[in-house]
């Protein structure tokens, strides 16, 4: 059994890294509009991370599979990451400022799925995936991006958007430091070259349609990461309040991540794919109608218990079933890649002609109609699971 010490570091290195992406993600948006950018540009530029995360995972993934050394190649990915973030000081034209994202996300990309591939390994009891320790050790994430997405709203609201770059070098350096804490542990030593495929496993029914589900599920989301910030921006509300109503979301995460052991026994893991998704319908049908009443928006927020912190534990579970051993940092990896690279790419472009030509209220009818595919894929898996709607997964 794992003690409670050794996982210590990994909730460390989710905290700092969720508390870097609790103030990126939302506000890079803005800081890209203070500097007088177009929404077309805004969202190229907010789609390299997404860009990133079609290759770097699933080749970190690879390595760190074959070579068993995951933690040092977070120490690397971390250093890298850092040294890149203070090119953010510098004037960049929009061209050199996305390469210089796409070398720091090339690095930051994949610094989750591998230690969650680590953690796994850890939180696993003899094939079973420990969904109470694991959620215990998430939430400091959610904290993490609690603290920075509510501060960093208040922040930019007093002082200005020029501090973003002041903001990323200081949480990737907590990032820096959390790596370094873990311990350098290896799974397997150089002495093993056993090779275990996965082309296998992607040609089970059931895996190709939870990658689907997955898809659509996060493209749904892609609204919220990208545009959420700007659309409520140009209704009128705050930094703060802006800053506020990400915060709304992740708190009911971390409430969650804490409790998860007692709700998610209570259907199977297929059957909460089919919940998460259809909970994502309604959470997008509320934003699209009553985004500009406030109790609504807050009530639409607080669904990100479901829609994000539910379907993500699900996810973690299922790909640990299905890519044991030396396959889970590529599991890990393929589940980056297809549920967050495909779809952020898409997404982030995509909304961004749609926003351009019929405004940001349209981006978020079609997450409506992605969440609405994503429910019926998900039913797909949960019918694969259970022909005749018994058992558990």
């Amino acid at each position: 059994m794992t003690s409670r010490r050794q996982l210590w570091p990994f909730a460390a290195l989710s905290a700092s890294y969720f508390a870097h992406i609790g103030f990126f993600n939302p506000y890079l948006p803005l800081w890209l509009k203070d500097m007088g950018l177009s929404l077309l540009t805004i969202s190229v530029l907010t789609a390299v991370q997404a860009t990133t995360r079609l290759f770097a995972p699933y080749a970190w993934g690879a390595l760190s599979d074959r070579t068993g050394e995951r933690v040092k190649l977070l120490r690397i990915g971390a250093g890298v990451a850092f040294a890149t973030a203070c090119l953010l000081f510098w004037d960049w034209s929009p061209v050199t400022l996305g390469l210089v994202l796409l070398l720091m996300f090339s690095h930051t990309s994949a610094m989750m799925p591998m230690s969650e591939a680590a953690m796994a390994h850890l939180v696993s009891q003899e094939g079973s995936f420990d969904t109470k320790r694991y959620g215990r050790v998430r939430l400091w994430g959610s904290m993490g991006f609690l603290v920075t997405v509510f501060a960093a709203g208040a922040w930019f609201e007093a002082f200005g958007m020029q501090h973003f770059p002041g903001w990323t070098v200081l949480t990737l350096g907590a990032v820096l430091l959390s790596v370094w804490w873990m311990p350098d542990i290896r799974e397997w030593g150089p002495q093993v070259r056993v090779h275990v495929p996965v082309l296998p496993v992607l040609r089970q029914t059931p895996v190709r349609w939870f990658f689907v589900s997955t898809f659509f599920h996060v493209l749904s989301h892609i609204g919220i990461y990208v545009f959420f910030s700007l659309y409520l921006d140009a209704l009128g509300y705050s930094k703060t309040m802006i800053g506020l109503l990400w915060a709304v979301s992740v708190a009911v995460e971390v409430v969650w991540f804490f409790t998860q052991s007692r709700w998610l026994p209570r259907l199977p893991l297929s059957g909460w794919l089919v919940v998460c998704s259809g909970v994502m319908l309604l959470r997008m049908g509320l934003t699209v109608a009553w985004a500009d009443v406030l109790w609504v928006l807050l009530l639409a927020q607080t669904l990100h218990a479901i829609t994000f912190a539910t379907h993500h534990t699900v996810c973690i579970a299922l790909i640990s079933q299905h890519f044991p051993d030396r396959l889970r940092g590529r599991g890990q990896a393929l589940y980056t890649v297809v549920a967050y690279g495909f779809p952020g790419v898409f997404g982030a472009l995509l909304g961004g002609v749609i926003s351009e030509h019929w405004g940001l209220h349209s981006v978020f009818v079609a997450s409506a109609l992605t969440s609405l595919v994503a429910t019926a894929a998900a039913f797909k898996v949960w019918r694969l699971h259970h022909p005749r709607g018994v058992g558990a997964t």
